[in-house]
């Protein structure tokens, strides 16, 4: 049997035209909500197939999220589907049908990476364990998110994003004070779950080219939440300390968060002394004051800090304090809203949005893909520059099953 370390560099007959380093490999994306499909658009979005499998009659749960809804009265939209499945193909498979079991696993054999995000042992009931996958196509790498972990006293719990931040404790350090935890706001778990496991899907890959098989990669919301926790993380395990929220200023850097000026707020990181000494000296700060002599001394008079900051900044609006932070060399910038950032030209210079021809929307504009190539060599940008929109449910079943014939008539 040709396993799909082979095979990956066949023309596949999908029908979106692609670019980019994972060009001529097909995934299947079991998955559906937020955390998998996610991953399984970072990996369309860097040029691979990727097939998305829905459930017959209502697909994916997010056709159903909203408001809101865009479109005809007869056709809704759902705009949080259409932010998290650009540039796939959509396939509507009953999975305990014999139909949809058969259709799935000629994909199984053809793919090079399998996405689900069932909980745990849905696809083992459904007769497709890792060892079942394994026999189809030993090279085929299986990217599993769950909620809670693959194993454990509470892997059986559902999860969903703003439990999981919640559980895993972002939620005590976002807000205005320790009493008042507050969710990020957007799906910061499932977002980074599928970060993590594509790149942990793409590592497989890599070592697949040296191993000839593939293997299962596994992470979850918790997982992913408490791989964030970054230097709070470290406070606690090594420092014995217990982060808490405390708005919009750094734990460990002061001056560092949002403040106010005349009419506006601005925000600024003087992360290091020679920024300090330069702010102080833009401002008419006395920063050797030894409340302020170092970052360690602001940080214990945060409060102090602050008073003295607005107080400077008191005068000026906000334009013009930050073209004066810009002066002093000092990291600075303002709080935009959406609307303000897709109108900014620095997002549109970086291809940060995508123009799609939508089968019933028309012309949409989305938030794109956040990652640019470049080849040194001929000096030319190799980023994909064409996007597909969303699929309909369905919308390229028979295409695929017509490949799947195909395919098994060529073996």
């Amino acid at each position: 049997m040709t396993i799909a370390t082979d095979r990956h560099t066949e023309t596949s007959p999908a029908t979106t035209e692609a670019a980019g380093p994972l060009t001529g490999f097909t995934v299947v994306d079991l998955s559906r909500a937020l955390a998998g499909p996610h991953a399984g658009m970072m990996m369309a979005d860097l040029g691979a197939r990727v097939i998305k499998v829905e459930n017959p009659g209502h697909g994916d749960d997010t056709r159903g999220w909203g408001p809101p809804f865009v479109g005809p009265e007869d056709n809704p939209q759902a705009t949080y589907f259409l932010s998290c499945n650009r540039n796939k193909e959509s396939i509507a498979l009953d999975l305990k049908s014999d139909d949809g079991n058969q259709v799935l696993t000629g994909l199984i054999r053809r793919a090079d990476v399998l996405i689900e995000n069932f909980r745990p042992g849905v696809l083992d009931r459904l007769g497709f364990d890792a060892a079942r996958l394994h026999e189809l196509n030993p090279g085929l790498v299986i990217l599993s998110i769950t909620g809670f972990g693959h194993d454990g006293p509470e892997s059986h719990r559902s999860g969903y994003d703003q439990i999981l931040q919640g559980e895993a404790g972002l939620m005590s350090l976002t807000g205005s004070g320790p009493d008042d935890p507050q969710r990020v706001g957007v799906p910061i778990a499932d977002l980074l779950s599928g970060m993590y496991g594509a790149y942990g899907a793409l590592a497989a890959l890599m070592e697949r080219e040296r191993t000839g098989r593939g293997q299962v990669v596994r992470t979850s919301l918790l997982a992913a939440m408490v791989g964030v926790h970054a230097f709070q993380g470290t406070r606690a395990t090594v420092a014995g300390q217990v982060p808490q929220a405390q708005g919009n200023h750094h734990p460990s850097i002061a001056p560092y968060g949002l403040f106010s000026c005349r009419g506006g707020k601005v925000q600024i990181s003087v992360g290091s002394e020679k920024l300090w000494a330069a702010f102080s000296k833009a401002f008419g700060i006395d920063g050797s004051r030894p409340e302020f002599a170092t970052n360690a001394d602001r940080v214990n008079n945060r409060a102090l800090v602050i008073e003295e900051v607005e107080r400077a900044f008191a005068t000026y609006g906000a334009e013009t304090l930050l073209e004066k932070l810009d002066d002093a060399g000092i990291p600075a910038g303002k709080v935009r809203s959406l609307d303000e950032v897709y109108a900014w030209g620095q997002v549109k210079s970086q291809g940060l949005l995508v123009d799609v021809e939508h089968q019933v929307l028309g012309k949409v504009t989305l938030p794109g893909p956040p990652l640019r190539f470049f080849n040194p060599a001929s000096a030319e940008e190799t980023t994909r520059r064409t996007h597909q929109a969303p699929p309909m449910l369905d919308a390229d079943g028979k295409t695929i099953r017509a490949w799947l014939a195909g395919a098994e008539e060529a073996d």
